[in-house]
C-alpha cells in the first residue's frame, strides 16, 4: 500500500522512468491495488515502498535509498507498465463488484475517487483534453502566458474581485508552495502581465510592496475595481475605548486632514450635540467616513469651513470606510452595545490612551468585541505627551490582556509598511491583533494607520441571491420629504419603488410600503445590494409607525414575527444567580428591548454557566433570524448567546376587540401601557374564546 507525498517531476529523476500522469498528482501516488499489494507484501527482497525512498519536503528532492534502488526501479516499472496498458480500460465505467482495498489511495476502478484518471469529459487531473501537462511552477505561470492561460487567470483574477466585494491583493513570485521568489526579469514581466489581466478587468493595479527571498524576490498589488460613480465598497470600523482616550480626535485628524493642537479641535468637527461639544464627550453614536480612490490615495478634503462634502467624497472614492464613533462612558454603555450590534461593524478599533493604560471601559468593550466575533485593533494615542516608563508600562498590560486564555490574540506592534502587509493579509482570521503608536499632535504613525484602512476588505457577504432584507437602526421626520429610516441590507437588491414588507408592528404584522428615494452616504443611488448601509424615504409611512428593530422585507418572503424564543446563553458576569422570571435587555442586531426568562434547562445560572433559555419579548414582537448572535445585559449582568429556535406568533386585525387589547397597542390605538391591564384584557380574551367555544358545541 503506497501513500507517498511526490510529483511526477521528482520520480522521474530518482528512477529514470516516466510515470503516468494519471496516477500522480500534488497530494500523493495512486496505482492499482495488485501493484501495490505485490510491491508491499514482502515477495521481493522483502521490503516496502515506504522505506526505499522518502520525500524531503525543505529541498523539493526525493532522497533513495541506494541498496535498494534497483528493487525499487523495477517496482516503478511494473506499475508504469500495467498503468499504461489499461489506460483505455481506466477510462470506461467498470462493471461488477470492486475490490475493497484497505489503503487511502482509492482504487484504479474508482472513478469517482480523489485520484480518478480522467473525469466524464476527458480532462486529466493535471492536463486538458487527455494531454499529460508536464510539472508547471505556479511562480511563472504570469511570464509570458499563452492565450488560454491568459483567459483562465483572467476567469480567477474576476472571482477573486467577486469575493473581496471588488479588491484583492495578488502576490507576484509566490506559487503557494515552499519555494518563494523569482529573478527580477521575470517579475518585471509578471507585473506586466498583471497590469494587462488588471486593465481587462477594469481594474487598477497599485504597487504596495516589494520583499526578498530567499529565491528571488516577491511584489504585492493593490487590484481594485473601477467603481461607477454610485458605487463604492464600503468598509464599517467601530471605535471603541475608555473615556478620554482621543476617538472622536482620532476620528477628526483622519477625516478632515488636520492635526490636532493638543487642546480637543479636531473632535469639535465630529459632535452633534451642544452638551457634546461643552462636555468633550461623546453621547450619541457618530459616523464619519474617509474616501480612498482607486489609486489608494485619500480623498478627504475639507473646505475653508472644517466641514466635507460627503456627496463629492463619495462620487470620487472607489472605497469608504465609515467610522462608527461609540460612546466610552460607562453610562452610555447601552449606546455603544447597540452601535456595535445595530451598525453591523466589520472590524473593532480599539483606542488606548497611553498616559491611562487599559483601564474602565476598555476592557469592558474588547469583551463586548469579541463576544460578537468582530477582529479588534489596537491604536494607543497620545504618545507624543507620555513618558518612555509609563508608554512601557501600557504596551505590557495590553500584552497580557491580548494573550489571556480569554482573548488569544497574538498581538503585533506595526512600526513599517511591511507590518502593515503582513497584518492586513492575515487579519480576518480574527488572531492576529495589530497595534499602532500614534500621535494627532504630530502626526506620528498616522500613514500606517490609513495604509492599513486601505488595505481592509468588507467581511459581511453580500447574498445577492437570496431575497432582500434590510434592517433598520434608526427613523427621522425629515421637511418636504416624509419619514426617512437608515440601516443596513443584509441581503438581496433594493431598487427605486420596490414593494417591501414593514413590520413587525405591535400586533406582529407586516403591512406594505414602497421606497421613494435611495441614498448612500448622502448621495442619491437607484440601488442598495447586500452589506450596504442606506437610508430610504418611504411613501405614505407615517414616522409613529416606525421603530428601531423593524425589518424591511421582500415581497417574495412570508415573514413573521415573534414573541417567544430559545437562545443558548453563556454568563459572562453576574453578582448573584439568574433565574426564571429574570429580566433583562436583550440586544440582537438593531433590536433592543427587554425580555422574560420563562424557561430554562437549568434551575439556576451563574457566572461561566451555559444553558438553554426560553425567552419572551415584554413590549413588541420582533423579527429574528436562527443563529443570531445577541446581547443580554442588565447593570453589571452580561450575557452572550446564539438563537437557536423561533416561536412565531399569528398577528391579529388591528380592531379594537380583544386580539388588539391583549397585545398592548395596534397599529393606531395606543392601548394599555400597565403590566395589570394587559393581563386583565388577556383574562377577558381567554373568558371570549372560551364562551364562543361552548357556544359553538352547544
Amino acid at each position: 500500500q503506497m501513500d507517498i507525498s511526490c510529483n511526477s517531476d521528482s520520480i522521474g529523476r530518482a528512477f529514470h522512468q516516466p510515470v503516468p500522469v494519471p496516477y500522480i498528482n500534488s497530494v500523493g501516488l495512486a496505482c492499482s491495488t495488485d501493484v501495490c499489494s505485490s510491491v508491499s507484501s514482502g515477495s521481493e527482497n522483502d521490503c516496502s515502498v515506504t522505506n526505499l525512498f522518502f520525500y524531503n519536503f525543505k529541498t523539493d528532492e526525493m532522497n533513495v535509498d541506494k541498496t535498494k534502488e534497483s528493487a525499487l526501479e523495477s517496482a516503478v516499472k511494473s506499475l508504469a507498465t500495467e498503468a499504461t496498458e489499461n489506460h483505455a480500460v481506466d477510462r470506461e465505467p467498470r462493471s461488477g463488484t470492486r475490490r475493497k482495498s484497505r489503503s487511502r489511495v482509492p482504487s484504479r476502478g474508482d472513478e469517482g475517487g480523489l485520484f480518478a484518471p480522467h473525469d466524464e469529459e476527458g480532462c486529466t487531473a493535471n492536463g486538458v483534453d487527455g494531454e499529460a501537462d508536464d510539472a508547471v511552477d505556479l511562480r511563472l505561470q504570469l511570464v509570458d502566458p499563452s492565450v488560454e492561460l491568459f483567459d483562465v487567470l483572467k476567469e480567477q483574477l474576476v472571482a477573486r474581485l467577486r469575493d473581496g466585494h471588488g479588491e484583492t491583493v495578488y502576490e507576484l513570485g509566490s506559487g503557494g508552495g515552499s519555494k518563494r521568489g523569482i529573478t527580477p526579469e521575470q517579475l518585471a514581466l509578471c507585473e506586466t502581465t498583471l497590469e494587462k489581466l488588471a486593465a481587462a478587468c477594469h481594474s487598477d493595479a497599485v504597487f504596495l510592496r516589494k520583499s526578498t527571498q530567499e529565491d528571488g524576490e516577491v511584489a504585492y498589488y493593490l487590484i481594485r475595481s473601477q467603481q461607477e460613480e454610485e458605487e463604492f465598497i464600503e468598509v464599517r470600523i467601530a471605535v471603541v475605548g475608555n473615556v478620554d482616550a482621543g476617538k472622536s480626535t482620532m476620528l477628526g485628524v483622519l477625516t478632515h486632514g488636520e492635526l490636532d493642537n493638543g487642546r480637543g479641535l479636531a473632535r469639535q468637527k465630529l459632535f452633534r450635540h451642544k452638551h457634546e461639544i461643552e462636555s468633550g464627550r461623546t453621547s450619541s453614536v457618530g459616523t464619519d467616513i474617509l474616501g480612498f480612490d482607486c489609486k489608494g490615495l485619500v480623498i478627504n478634503k475639507s473646505d475653508g469651513h472644517g466641514s466635507i462634502d460627503w456627496q463629492k467624497i463619495c462620487r470620487l472614492s472607489s472605497k469608504v470606510v465609515t467610522f462608527i464613533d461609540l460612546a466610552g462612558h460607562e453610562k452610555y454603555l447601552k449606546t455603544t452595545v447597540f452601535g456595535m450590534t445595530g451598525h453591523a461593524p466589520d472590524f473593532c478599533m480599539l483606542m488606548v490612551g497611553s498616559n491611562a493604560g487599559v483601564i474602565g471601559m476598555a476592557k469592558e468593550h474588547l469583551g463586548l468585541a469579541l463576544a460578537l466575533s468582530v477582529p479588534v485593533f489596537v491604536v494607543i494615542t497620545k504618545i507624543d505627551m507620555c513618558p518612555p516608563n509609563v508608554l512601557q508600562e501600557t504596551m505590557s498590560l495590553l500584552w497580557r490582556i491580548l494573550k489571556s486564555p480569554g482573548c488569544r490574540k497574538i498581538p503585533m506592534i506595526v512600526s513599517s509598511p511591511d507590518d502593515v502587509m503582513t497584518c492586513a493579509l492575515n487579519f480576518t482570521s480574527e488572531r492576529i491583533c495589530p497595534i499602532f503608536q500614534v500621535s494627532n499632535v504630530t502626526g506620528e504613525n498616522l500613514d500606517l494607520v490609513k495604509m492599513f484602512l486601505n488595505l481592509l476588505s468588507c467581511r459581511m457577504d453580500a447574498n445577492e441571491h437570496k431575497p432582500a432584507e434590510f434592517l433598520i437602526d434608526d427613523t427621522y421626520q425629515v421637511p418636504g420629504v416624509g419619514t426617512v429610516v437608515s440601516g443596513t441590507c443584509l441581503s438581496g437588491v433594493i431598487r427605486l419603488n420596490d414593494p417591501m414588507h414593514l413590520g413587525p408592528d405591535s400586533v406582529g404584522r407586516f403591512y406594505p410600503v414602497a421606497v421613494r428615494s435611495i441614498q448612500r452616504k448622502r448621495l442619491p443611488v437607484s440601488e442598495v445590494r447586500g452589506s450596504q448601509t442606506a437610508s430610504f424615504a418611504l411613501k405614505k409611512v407615517k414616522r409613529s409607525l416606525v421603530r428601531k428593530g423593524m425589518v424591511m422585507l421582500s415581497r417574495s418572503v412570508n415573514p413573521a414575527g415573534c414573541w417567544e424564543f430559545e437562545a443558548e446563553i453563556l454568563v459572562l458576569h453576574h453578582p448573584t444567580t439568574i433565574s426564571p422570571k429574570y429580566q433583562a435587555v436583550v440586544h440582537c442586531g438593531s433590536i433592543r428591548q427587554t425580555a422574560t426568562i420563562i424557561g430554562m434547562s437549568l434551575p439556576h445560572m451563574r457566572t461561566g454557566d451555559k444553558a438553554l433559555c426560553h425567552f419572551k419579548f415584554f413590549k413588541n414582537p420582533e423579527y429574528l433570524r436562527l443563529d443570531d448572535r445577541l446581547i443580554f445585559r442588565e447593570g453589571r449582568t452580561k450575557a452572550v448567546g446564539t438563537i437557536t429556535k423561533i416561536y412565531p406568533c399569528i398577528p391579529t386585525s388591528g380592531g379594537g376587540g380583544a386580539a388588539a387589547g391583549a397585545t398592548g397597542k395596534g397599529l393606531s390605538g395606543r392601548g394599555s401601557r400597565g403590566r395589570g391591564g394587559t393581563r386583565k384584557k388577556n383574562k377577558s380574551a381567554s373568558a371570549t374564546e372560551a364562551s364562543a367555544k361552548e357556544e359553538g358545541q352547544t
